[in-house]
């Protein structure tokens, strides 16, 4: 049983299906914004004057640290306890650089696992990207690349541009004014000897407001949704995985249109996309809370051939949101909220991680 243990990625666990006991393989695949994970270094071709000790944040390397400690502590726990392992495919948001995936990935826990990095610099003007962290022994990438969104803003006043957090705005020619967000990541690679896809996401923020801002994701589902075609006029049986802090919920347009997410199985034909978080939507779940009211903007939704009643390939089996009571504040104002970083500490995220099993019959 120790040797079972130590060199098997997936756990073998059982399950009733007309009286025959099965043995399934499985693997967990996650979703976590980081919120600001930033080092303490300065970097002048960012705005992330305030995530340095003497910055507005007073980021601190002690802060620094128990981030790192924080965030190893959920990566290495995501998915239990029907997969014992740790998750075999990590999408993250809001990382500074590759510098700090590189310090993660050295924290006790994580550096068992031996983790792999694919990591692209965004335009973002705040230096944070998505990235994506994977098992070495079971995930063998093939190739990646970063997918720039480009949309603009006509028309913005003074006033809205003071309230532009997370998407820097430059002006261009033409009155035209690009709005600088996060690439879309494409990782195409090998899930065992399963061929599988994955792209992860962090669309442009609300910030200005939900009805001002929506044009943008609308456009970054639409993206998403050639990348997906793309792939499908290759193989139309490619297995799809797209994943992210998606700053919209499962029945905004952006999802539901730009991307074309599906909602229950039953309506899913050939090249549709499934959504299995508009399930846990429905049943008022969520990922982010916002005064008083929680939303799901952490999603990973697939393609039609990930959802299949055969399980001879890794296919879905289901979804989850990792909630614990240590990532959740106890007291305060914002008791009950995700537990984020404040002046006095560094906190986990304002985001809950959510995570897929993948599983296949093992024979």
């Amino acid at each position: 049983m120790h040797f079972f243990r130590a060199f098997l990625i997936v756990l073998f666990f059982s399950i009733q299906t007309q009286s025959q006991s099965k043995k399934y393989k499985i693997h967990t695949v996650a979703f976590y914004n980081f919120e600001n994970l930033y080092d303490t270094v300065d970097d002048i071709f960012t705005n992330d004057d305030e995530w340095t000790p003497n910055g507005a944040q007073h980021w601190t390397t002690e802060k620094y640290q128990q981030k790192l400690k924080n965030l190893e502590r959920v990566l290495s726990e995501i998915g239990t306890p029907e997969n014992s392992n740790a998750p075999t495919l990590i999408g993250a948001a809001e990382v500074e650089n590759r510098n700090v995936l590189e310090d993660l990935i050295k924290e006790p826990k994580l550096q068992s696992l031996d983790l792999g990095i694919i990591h692209f610099d965004s335009p973002d003007k705040r230096g944070i990207d998505v990235a994506l962290l994977y098992q070495k022994k079971y995930f063998r990438p093939t190739s990646y690349s970063n997918i720039p969104l480009i949309i603009y803003k006509k028309e913005i006043s003074q006033k809205e541009e003071t309230e532009v957090l997370d998407d820097e705005i430059e002006v261009k020619k033409e009155n035209k004014n690009r709005v600088f967000t996060r690439d879309q990541l494409l990782v195409s690679g090998f899930l065992e000897n399963e061929e599988i896809h994955i792209i992860v996401n962090h669309w442009p923020s609300r910030s200005g407001g939900e009805k001002a801002t929506t044009m943008f994701r609308e456009a970054a589902g639409k993206l998403n949704r050639k990348i997906i075609d793309s792939l499908q006029r290759i193989n139309p049986q490619a297995k799809v995985l797209t994943m992210g802090d998606f700053n919209d919920g499962p029945f905004n347009k952006s999802i539901k249109a730009g991307l074309g997410a599906k909602g229950l199985k039953t309506e899913v034909s050939e090249f549709d996309v499934f959504n299995p978080f508009e399930e846990l939507a429905n049943k008022g779940l969520g990922t982010i809370a916002y005064r008083d009211s929680w939303n799901i903007f952490d999603q990973i939704i697939m393609t039609a051939s990930l959802v299949k009643s055969d399980f001879s390939s890794f296919n879905f089996w289901k979804a989850g949101i990792f909630s614990r009571p240590y990532l959740i504040q106890n007291s305060g104002a914002y008791k009950g909220y995700p537990l984020r970083n404040t002046l006095s500490e560094a906190g986990f995220s304002d985001h809950l991680p959510v995570y897929v099993y993948l599983i296949k019959e093992f024979k």
